[in-house]
């Protein structure tokens, strides 16, 4: 009896490290915005988040972003987005999920030596993966895929980004 008490304190820490959850993770991505509204262009930029896990699914991010095109005009945008990201953690090594961002975008386009710039209001959803690249867990790639929305003057601009990052998790959350 005695053995089988020993065996099973013995291996519960690897049924709990099974179950880990990073407490956090931040990423730095390459990140290209489609606009098919008026006429197609692409913005090329980059990006980060942040993100807090509060368990094994629900975690809170924070996603900031600039991109730049010249379609005619020099078009800088700048994002800053926040919502709950939902992950699907069955695997270690392969962590799918999808999140929900409100928050805003800045504008602002350069024709002739003038700038003109606004503000609005930002939306969007999309998904994505972790594919965990060393042992331990600390770097991940992560392939994202959204659909983003700017309202401003009653308008909505629809925009899809997609992007590639490296993430690096922070802690363990039990």
């Amino acid at each position: 009896m005695m053995r089988i008490l020993l065996g099973g304190v013995l291996l519960l820490p690897i049924a709990v490290g099974a179950q880990d959850t990073t407490a956090a993770d931040v990423t730095l991505a390459y990140s290209s915005m489609w606009v098919g509204k008026g006429y197609t262009f692409f913005l090329n930029g980059g990006g980060g988040s942040v993100a807090l896990n509060a368990n094994h699914w629900l975690g809170f991010v924070s996603d900031f972003g600039v991109h730049h095109a010249d379609p005619g005009v020099s078009l800088t945008t700048q994002t800053y987005m926040f919502g709950p990201r939902f992950s699907y953690r069955k695997r270690d090594r392969f962590v799918p999920f999808g999140q929900i961002l409100v928050g805003g975008v800045h504008a602002s386009a350069v024709t002739t030596g003038f700038t003109d710039a606004s503000n609005a209001f930002a939306f969007g959803g999309g998904g994505g993966a972790d594919v965990v690249l060393d042992r331990d867990g600390r770097f991940a790639l992560r392939p994202q895929l959204e659909y983003l929305g700017f309202r401003a003057k009653g308008n909505t601009t629809g925009v899809v980004r997609i992007s590639i990052g490296i993430v690096f998790r922070i802690g363990r959350k039990l």
